[in-house]
């Protein structure tokens, strides 16, 4: 059974950074591509980075420059570094894979506010 576990998340003030992580279990998590989606108050879920089992990345336009996807397949976890934080990226941040999300974990809420 596929099992995603967010963490990383909190309060920071615009311009602040913060390091999600995501450890994942029940799956071969070497062979899939992984990605952050976030879904913020009455707005959709959307992906906001991705990266695929050669480690090429993609990222939304409004977090480009700002946000770094990384994996580490051994230890099977997956991570995003956010900085330069602004307020519309606060949101619940999900970790699942890519394109067709499997069961969904809790995730992480992420504040951006001063």
């Amino acid at each position: 059974q596929v099992q995603l576990v967010e963490s990383g998340g909190g309060l920071v003030q615009p311009g602040g950074s913060l390091r999600l992580s995501c450890a994942a279990s029940g799956m071969i998590f070497s062979i899939n591509a992984m990605g952050w989606y976030r879904q913020a108050p009455g707005k959709e879920r959307e992906l906001v980075a991705s990266i695929t089992r050669s480690f090429s990345t993609n990222y939304k336009d409004s977090v480009k420059g700002r946000f770094t996807i990384s994996r580490d397949n051994p230890e099977n976890t997956l991570y995003l570094q956010m900085n330069s934080l602004k307020p519309e990226d606060t949101a619940v941040y999900y970790c699942n894979h890519v394109p067709y999300p499997l069961t969904w974990g809790q995730g992480t809420q992420v504040t951006v506010s001063s």
